[in-house]
């Protein structure tokens, strides 16, 4: 039997389980402190990220925090939700490739400090012209590429 590779959506539609709610371990309190820690779903990501209106942008450190109040949680596990946001991100791509329009505009969920997410589909550039043709102003920073004033354009999520 040949192997198939799933389709982004069908990894945004497979919760495995989640969303759980897990103690924080001896190492990660290191670096986050004690507490609980919401290891979240694909789609709760998902479902977050297609919240935000035009011309309006978040973080995943501000999906985190949403998805740890909406859980009871001291904190959305960093790793899950990125990985998340980038299977919601490329869900999208696949859809919109399809002709459908109503997909999750991942290109206004940006990194912390306003850094545009280099792994989303269509690279730094694909986001840039999306976010500028949104009313965001776009600036280099090294080789960092980051939405100026980005604090400002913040979505209640």
């Amino acid at each position: 039997m040949a192997y198939r590779r799933k389709s982004w959506l069908e990894k945004l539609n497979d919760d495995k389980g989640l969303p759980k709610v897990v103690e924080v371990t001896e190492k990660m309190s290191r670096k986050w402190g004690a507490g609980m820690c919401v290891v979240p779903s694909p789609r709760e990501v998902d479902e977050i990220m297609k919240r935000v209106p035009r011309g309006k942008l978040t973080t995943i450190n501000e999906i985190r925090s949403a998805l740890a109040r909406k859980h009871h949680a001291t904190i959305g596990c960093p790793i899950t939700t990125g990985i998340f946001a980038s299977i919601a991100a490329h869900a999208a791509a696949e859809e919109g490739e399809k002709g459908n329009t109503d997909t999750t505009p991942y290109w206004r969920t940006l990194k912390s400090g306003g850094v545009i997410n280099e792994k989303y589909p269509g690279g730094m550039e694909e986001q840039r012209r999306l976010l500028e043709s949104e009313g965001h102003q776009v600036d280099q920073r090294g080789r960092k590429t980051v939405v100026l004033d980005f604090e400002k354009s913040l979505a209640k999520v």
